[in-house]
């Protein structure tokens, strides 16, 4: 597996270098303003799959989590709570979407994953009073997911939920606290609360099609440079232009800054290590938390993700290493 990622890699690559022209991406794109972008089109390459080649969920199914039976409690998932409701979204699942569509009490939300990153991430999907339907473009910039938006179909990087191509280039989206858990943690508090499944089976849910990639020396599809103090596919976990590498956070338990807390705890599968996702070697996970005006602590909006994607978008950030 990991020789064939190399290959493909290195053929989509150059397959994919003319390419990057709005002259040829118009045809597929006929409603995306081209002459609005914040970003160098050299940089987006095509992932493969053409626009919704990878298909977005958009009205998502749930069962309590108390009826889920093939999910081992050490899989990771994306949990959400807002307004008493909790809810998880299963990396097996997102694995093979990317994203997910869906409403959390009064808040529409996009639920995000790109595998080649690592970044798992919910944004609030309102902008300027409108609630935008977000789809998998197909391509890629520096080997994270472009989004792009079904209303304007701008395109927006999902790593930072930032729009850089077309009507909404330059509009921020939220991000909305979350965390990915051991799916036995998420179903132990709350046995009721919603586990996303899929509405057809038409992937193999719980296969990980990257088997090896985070043991990778050099990312998949990556067109960037990378300096940092940790190896491209460490894992990081990253709050706004500050990150730590996991393995740090795994010695010390604890790391305090300012007035975050980093607290990590084992028993998670990595969602991109063997081919099951059930028999991914232990990673770990982690909460990061401040204290809010009442004293208690509430959680922050953060990542895990590889150090090259951090690097990539946050280029004035840091990763704390001492």
């Amino acid at each position: 597996m990991r020789l064939f990622l190399i290959l493909l890699a290195l053929v989509m690559f150059s397959s994919t270098q003319s390419q990057a022209d709005p002259a040829h991406w118009q045809s597929e794109w006929p409603n995306t303003d081209f002459t609005k972008s914040s970003v160098d089109f050299d940089d987006i390459l095509s992932g493969g799959p053409p626009k919704d080649g990878i298909p977005a969920i958009d009205n998502p199914r749930f069962k309590p989590a108390s009826e889920i039976k093939n999910i081992g409690d050490q899989e990771p998932v994306i949990t959400v709570e807002h307004g008493g409701i909790a809810k998880a979204y299963p990396l097996r699942v997102l694995m093979w979407h990317e994203i997910a569509n869906d409403v959390i009490g009064d808040v529409p939300v996009t639920v995000t994953y790109c595998p080649l990153c690592n970044a798992a991430i919910v944004f609030d999907r309102r902008i300027d009073g409108k609630v935008l339907d977000f789809g998998v473009s197909g391509k890629l910039r520096y080997s994270d997911m472009v989004m792009y938006d079904r209303q304007s179909e701008s395109w927006w990087q999902q790593f930072l939920g930032l729009g850089i191509i077309g009507e909404m280039t330059g509009k921020q989206l939220k991000m909305i606290p979350s965390r990915v858990e051991p799916f036995g943690k998420f179903k132990t508090a709350h046995p009721d609360g919603g586990v996303l499944v899929p509405g057809i089976a038409i992937r193999d849910y719980g296969a990980n099609p990257y088997a090896g990639y985070d043991s990778l020396e050099k990312p998949f599809l990556y067109n960037g440079d990378y300096d940092g103090p940790v190896p491209p596919l460490a894992y990081v976990v990253t709050v706004g232009k500050d990150a730590w590498p996991l393995a740090t956070v795994r010695e010390k338990g604890t790391i305090q800054y300012e007035d975050i807390i980093i607290t990590w705890r084992g028993g998670m599968n990595s969602a991109l290590d063997t081919a099951r996702i059930e028999t991914g070697r232990d990673i770990g996970f982690v909460s990061v938390q401040k204290k809010n005006a009442d004293r208690n602590l509430e959680d922050v909006a953060h990542d895990v993700t590889f150090a090259f994607a951090f690097m990539a978008f946050q280029p004035d950030g840091k990763i704390h290493v001492e």
